[in-house]
């Protein structure tokens, strides 16, 4: 493909190397970041005298029709439920809590509590409609001592309220629906009344207070690593974040966004990045009731038919689903290509061929490839730390630091451990103060646990590429070291399309193993006469262990040496359990928590002689 890129501005800024004796590397962006907003919610004030009549916010109603929140209708929704908001239990210490997912309403209570000072924390819904135990939503709620509480309809609710919600007194807010609740004794209200609620002059004594040190939210960390943790951020956090990407994604100043994004907002990605690019760029989000699932996908297919993107936003998943739409339906991949801009994704890496045929698509329609961005960052960073220029961008390569962000580098069993300091870094975890004390050097430095390569290290400012998950690697009985995080990518993308996800194994044993879950669409289509087939039969199947066995096969040809040959590997007829913590609500694997739930399968991966279940050369 030797078209050229779309021309838009996005600029990889300077950096400066500083070497140290110790191995130590100071990575410093040369471009200071540039002056950003007290808080969000200047910044919807500020667009609702620029834009007043321009959409915010929107989603479908009652009736499939979308429901356009302008910049002006948000300031009034504002400042009326902030209104309200001062007249309930909550404050700096007892923030609003959302256990539902993302909605007009949902944003502007949000935003109304930024506006007079009172934090609040997204949950992830899978914490109280998919969880049994609720030992995570119970860890969240005894950290969080939440004075609000806020659904979107109350009966799929109730049972996780009860089971966590000791405080009786603390009110429930229910966006839709009957109020009248049949198991728990809290108090209830309806979303409307706060809307009704009239407006008070107190609202702007306690907008005048709010400043950079005030906590915005609380976003709790998906719990790859153990139990979820609290992250504060700021105002300053998330309005800095802003310039940041601002600064890189310099197009943006030319042209306000419009997007379509269903990505959630109790992670970083959907709740800083994507809502904050739309905010504070004067954009119009459109929220996508779909999700990147072979059932719901199509509702996504819907809202891109009726709404061109500018800037278009998903996990890998997601892109896999649409380029597969796109190759299709001729009028949906002119409507998407339109006016589009800007790609990009989050939360796992892209297959090189699913990236290819979005290329591939964007010249057929447009005549050049859409820019595709690449970057690094987390909750605790507000989320972006890192951006590649369009040329570098590719899967794995996270780029260089953005304005304002210094990188440190400290050697690590042969890796470059990477640490990061800068106005976004978060100032700790919510009331966990021993966690917040580990998780920053003697500078100061949050420390990410991933790793950093150099692309050329003769040639830095070409930036870096993702070198794993510290806390992932292992060390065979040889004393190999197994780089579990970049070994896993390469696994996944070799194994492509049949594999969601895989757990290297190999700890202290002789070869390394794997246990893989299947992505069950593209495995049944080995089978297209039994397409019906359970997943127990299904990864039995003679075919299909025979088309893993030759994907395994291609893929050791291609490795060099014991840390990078898989040996065997063992099919999972069982998705992962949020309930063990194997897997988080976005489908991030627990690699620690599938091994010790899954013992019985670690030890057929080194049974002697080869079990019947697991394929091996």
């Amino acid at each position: 493909m030797n078209a050229g890129f779309h021309p838009i501005k996005v600029v990889a800024h300077p950096i400066e190397v500083i070497k140290h004796d110790s191995g130590v590397q100071i990575i410093n962006s040369r471009k200071p970041l540039d002056d950003f907003a007290r808080c969000w919610t200047d910044r919807l004030e500020y667009w609702a005298k620029e834009a007043p009549e321009r959409v915010f916010v929107a989603q479908r109603d009652a009736n499939g029709e979308w429901d356009n929140i302008t910049y002006s209708d948000a300031v009034v929704r504002v400042r009326h439920i902030a209104s309200w908001l001062l007249t309930q239990p909550v404050s700096a210490e007892r923030p609003i809590v959302f256990l539902c997912g993302n909605s007009i309403e949902h944003l502007m209570l949000a935003l109304a509590g930024m506006y007079v000072g009172i934090a609040h924390s997204p949950l992830s819904p899978a914490y109280s409609l998919i969880a049994t135990d609720y030992a995570k939503l119970q860890g969240i709620f005894d950290v969080l001592t939440p004075g609000l509480i806020v659904v979107d309809e109350l009966a799929p609710y109730e049972k996780a309220i009860n089971a966590v919600c000791h405080d009786t007194d603390i009110p429930v807010v229910v966006i839709k629906g009957d109020t009248t609740p049949q198991i728990i004794s809290n108090p209830t209200m309806s979303f409307q009344s706060s809307l009704n609620h009239p407006m008070s002059t107190q609202v702007d004594i306690e907008n005048a207070k709010v400043d950079g040190d005030t906590v915005a939210k609380i976003l709790f960390t998906s719990g790859t690593t153990g139990m979820p943790k609290g992250v504060i951020n700021t105002q300053r956090m998330i309005c800095a974040n802003q310039v940041m990407i601002h600064q890189v994604m310099q197009f943006l100043k030319d042209q306000p966004p419009i997007m379509v994004d269903w990505l959630p907002w109790n992670h970083t990605f959907g709740g800083n990045h994507n809502i904050g690019i739309a905010l504070y760029n004067g954009g119009s989000l459109y929220l996508d009731d779909g999700k990147p699932t072979e059932k719901l996908f199509d509702k996504t297919l819907q809202n891109l038919a009726e709404i061109s993107p500018t800037v278009y936003f998903n996990v890998p998943k997601g892109f896999e689903l649409l380029v597969k739409s796109l190759r299709v339906d001729h009028e949906l991949a002119t409507k998407f290509f339109s006016r589009l801009q800007f790609t990009f994704f989050a939360a796992a890496g892209l297959a090189q061929h699913i990236w290819d045929d979005l290329d591939a698509l964007a010249i057929q329609y447009t005549g050049k490839k859409i820019p595709m961005l690449t970057g690094l960052g987390c909750t605790e960073t507000a989320p972006s730390a890192t951006f590649a220029s369009v040329e570098e961008s590719t899967s794995g390569v996270i780029g260089v630091p953005a304005p304002g962000v210094s990188i440190k580098l400290v050697p690590n069993e042969g890796k470059l451990e990477a640490r990061v300091k800068a106005v976004t870094v978060m100032p700790g975890y919510w009331r966990q103060p021993e966690l917040s004390a580990k998780a920053f050097d003697d500078e100061g430095y949050y420390c990410l646990g991933d790793a950093f390569a150099y692309l050329d290290e003769k040639a830095p400012q070409r930036g870096f590429r993702f070198d794993g998950r510290v806390s992932e690697d292992f060390k065979l009985d040889s004393g190999t070291w197994v780089s579990a995080g970049t070994l896993r990518a390469k696994f996944i993308s070799a194994f492509a399309p049949f594999v969601q996800d895989a757990v290297l194994c190999g700890t202290n044993r002789g070869y390394i193993t794997a246990m893989v879950f299947p992505d069950w669409a593209h495995c049944r289509a080995i089978l297209p006469h039994d397409l019906d087939i359970t997943n127990e039969a299904l990864v039995e199947h003679p075919a299909v262990i025979e088309a893993f066995r030759q994907k395994l096969a291609d893929f050791n040809q291609q490795s060099t040496g014991g840390s990078t040959v898989v040996s065997r590997i063992a099919l999972q007829a069982t998705p992962p359990s949020i309930n063990h913590h194997e897997v988080t609500d976005k489908g991030s694997l627990n690699q620690r928590a599938v091994q010790d739930h899954r013992e019985d399968q670690v030890a057929l991966l080194y049974q002697e002689p080869i079990a019947k279940s697991v394929i091996a050369l």
